[in-house]
């Protein structure tokens, strides 16, 4: 497949097929990290951390709220 450099603005961009975006598993507004190895402009997706409702919401499963724990009086040398 062949794309086309085209002027944006001040820059200089490629627009992509969304189904080449797709394949790749990239969408709109996405960060991609750029760098050129060997001569080649070569796009990586950054890695960025999840919160934990995200990952939970991925998972397909439910957070149900567990709300404070009683793990009974102390038993030893704990400060309270």
């Amino acid at each position: 497949m062949e794309v086309q450099i085209k002027e944006l603005g001040n820059s200089q961009g490629i627009p992509f097929p969304k189904a080449v975006l797709q394949e790749a598993g990239v969408a709109v507004n996405d960060t991609l990290t750029v760098k050129v190895e060997k001569g080649k402009i070569v796009l990586y997706p950054s890695f960025r951390h999840k919160a934990l409702e995200e990952r939970i919401q991925e998972s397909g499963c439910e957070l149900s709220g567990i709300g404070e724990l009683d793990w009974g009086e102390p038993q030893g040398n704990e400060v309270w």
